[in-house]
């Protein structure tokens, strides 16, 4: 049976993953769509999603700065690159991938 921080690092992993594509589509595409071409409506869709994927990554930070017993800067870094476009897909090679 695998143990909580294996787990924990597992849902970071995919959830960063889906969280840093998330905002590059919602960067990328929606945004530009919505100013450019006067089309909204992807912009909700993907604003929506990104928004519950961000919590998440959030709150999962938190909870593998605890299980792996994370430096305060370590996280603060996790959580600081979730607001950089590829920020996530960083963290997720340089702190989470790596053993």
């Amino acid at each position: 049976m695998e143990n909580k921080p294996l787990k924990s690092v597992k849902r970071l992993r995919v959830i960063g993953l889906l969280e840093g594509i998330s905002f590059l589509v919602l960067l990328f595409i929606a945004m530009p769509l919505k100013y450019f071409a006067d089309e909204p409506w992807l912009t909700r869709q993907v604003g929506m999603a990104h928004g519950v994927l961000f919590v998440l990554y959030v709150i999962l930070v938190i909870e593998v700065k605890l299980a792996m017993d994370w430096s305060i800067k370590k996280m603060l870094i996790a959580l600081g690159a979730s607001v950089i476009p590829f920020g996530t897909f960083y963290i997720n090679n340089k702190f989470i991938s790596r053993k």
